[in-house]
């Protein structure tokens, strides 16, 4: 397998020197931020250098195109059609869209001093994660952004990875398309934006999880509720027998809720009903709710518990108003599943066996873009990038995770195309 690791960084240092940090606006405008289109125009030329057809950015900065298969010469065969789905977007978690990374050259195992001037230090006594890359180049944040591995490194793993397939004429493969997707970290807008018609895939993947070995094909159930109480606002001296509070009717929803099923208490394939946010004044509260199960029969049954509860409080509150919408974000990957398509997952396996890496096997409590793409019949199960503290200022990126990221695509690619 080439050794692919300077051009991996290479390319992963420039992708991360463009600003493409995503902002939740709920899918008002997508993709949400200027920045986002700077990445499709960077990576459309990039696309069009190594030979991609079909090129095309839509209006919602979808990038989409496609590899053109190469098979030896009488092949009588078919080979799948593959597609790989990065987003272009970094998370918002208020730090600065500018990313500065920091090359930690065969890491001695000690402090990390991420900003001198700043005083952020990657303690490793708060960090043992670290302990298993002593001796390796590590990619470091300089403490006022995170990293941007998610979803650079993958982005950087599939641009490298279309470099391979074209500079090599011996190496063999079927079509392989690609979609570049913007504002996937606030909500998986790129991907619901995507026109499958410029996607014609068997199955596809994500490359969106941390450690090596990291295999995702379930992900949560997840929806999300926005409950409005409309009140009887009156003035105090008058207030008595006429005052509907919506505040208090909100901390009275807010109560139905078993508070063991929230996500500071559960875990594993438990799931929650999490009260994120509540803005209230005198005459309405806003009460706003995620849903989250991997069965899709109790995520079912917890959306039915809130229309329950907000029956309950307009019954007990007659003169009050109360509304509820409910809205359906993202599916498990798992309930896509066929004898048909369940190949997709089983290349995962073999090609971590032929590469001698241990599947860690997850069931994520969140959701890729293949939680969506899997809902329109193209099963998208993900693997790892080799990054590390996803979201966080102590973000950072082995350079042999990402090598074995690189080397999982290949590996895919290879044993797509030999059909076992």
């Amino acid at each position: 397998m080439k050794d692919a690791r300077h051009e991996l960084v290479e390319r992963f240092y420039r992708y991360v020197s463009v600003p493409s940090q995503s902002r939740d606006n709920g899918g008002v405008q997508v993709p949400s931020t200027e920045g986002q289109w700077d990445m499709a125009e960077l990576l459309k030329a990039e696309c069009e250098a190594l030979g991609l057809v079909d090129l095309e950015i839509s209006k919602a900065c979808v990038l989409t195109g496609k590899l053109p298969a190469r098979l030896p010469e009488g092949f009588a065969g078919s080979v799948p059609s593959v597609g790989f789905c990065t987003h272009m977007d970094t998370v918002d978690v208020c730090l600065s869209p500018e990313i500065h990374p920091q090359m930690i050259a065969n890491y001695d195992g000690g402090d990390i001093v991420l900003n001198e001037e700043q005083q952020i230090v990657m303690a490793a006594a708060e960090h043992p994660e670290l302990r298993k890359f002593v001796g390796q180049d590590i990619i470091v944040t300089d403490g006022t952004s995170v990293l941007g591995s998610d979803n650079k490194a993958a982005i950087a793993n599939v641009m490298t990875a279309l470099s391979t397939l074209a500079g090599d004429d011996s190496l063999y493969h079927g079509d392989i398309y690609v979609a570049f997707v913007p504002d996937e970290e606030c909500g998986l807008f790129g991907s619901k934006n995507m026109d499958f018609s410029k996607f014609p895939v068997d199955f596809a993947y994500t490359i969106d999880s941390c450690d090596v070995g990291e295999v995702v094909y379930e992900t949560f159930n997840a929806g999300s509720a926005e409950v409005v109480i409309h009140g009887v606002s009156a003035h105090p001296m008058s207030a008595k027998g006429v005052l509907i509070n919506p505040t208090l009717l909100a901390v009275d929803f807010i109560n139905m809720f078993d508070r063991r099923e929230t996500p500071e208490c559960t875990e594993g394939k438990e799931g929650y009903i999490w009260c994120q946010a509540v803005q209230s004044n005198q005459s309405t509260a806003t009460v706003h709710l995620n849903i989250r199960d991997h069965s899709k029969e109790k995520y079912e049954a917890k959306k039915q518990k809130i229309r329950d509860c907000v029956a309950a409080l307009q019954a007990a509150n007659p003169r009050a108003s109360v509304e509820c919408r409910i809205t359906d974000t993202y599916g498990n990957i798992a309930d896509a599943v066929t004898e048909d398509n369940r190949k997709a997952i089983d290349y995962i396996y073999e090609a971590m066996r032929r590469l001698d890496i241990e599947p860690k096997t997850i069931a994520m409590r969140g959701g890729t873009d293949g939680s969506f793409i899997s809902t329109k019949g193209i099963l998208t199960p993900n693997y790892f990038t080799g990054g590390m503290n996803f979201h966080s200022r102590y973000e950072f990126l082995p350079v042999p995770s990402l090598q074995k990221s690189y080397e999982m695509t290949m590996t895919l690619i290879h044993l797509i195309y030999e059909g076992k």
